[in-house]
């Protein structure tokens, strides 16, 4: 018993004892509507690709090319997360020195007001 490709492929796809090859849901509506001395059925050949070679290289082709954008994709968004890094970086050292530097200013105006508190008491002390 010698079992054809159409035989193999399309198993589980009898009904009442046909074969019915559907292309599309329209083509199943068709084949549920039409009476059953109307249907046309189209031959399992001009209904499946062909699946030859080329169809295993394109597929492969397809996902390299897909894996190749992922990572082009996810380089660029790699160098932009260390633009963002160094960039922080810089800001946040202005900010220290900033922060360093107004620091200083305040110490001097505390000085400052210290020198003038004591002179202000002494020159009360020598009033009275």
């Amino acid at each position: 018993m010698n079992h054809s490709v159409q035989d193999t492929a399309s198993q589980g796809v009898h009904e009442d004892g046909k074969l019915y090859v559907v292309d599309s849901i329209n083509d199943l509506n068709k084949l549920n509507l039409c009476p059953a001395g109307s249907q046309q059925l189209f031959p399992l050949e001009e209904k499946t690709p062909d699946l030859g070679m080329n169809s295993g290289n394109g597929s492969r082709s397809l996902f390299f090319m897909g894996l190749l954008i992922v990572l082009i994709v996810s380089l660029a968004l790699v160098f932009f997360v260390i633009f963002l890094i160094i960039q922080t970086g810089t800001r946040m050292d202005d900010v220290s020195r900033r922060l360093t530097a107004e620091g200083k200013d305040i110490d001097d105006l505390k000085k400052i007001n210290n020198m003038i508190v004591q002179r202000l008491d002494q020159l009360d002390s020598e009033q009275n």
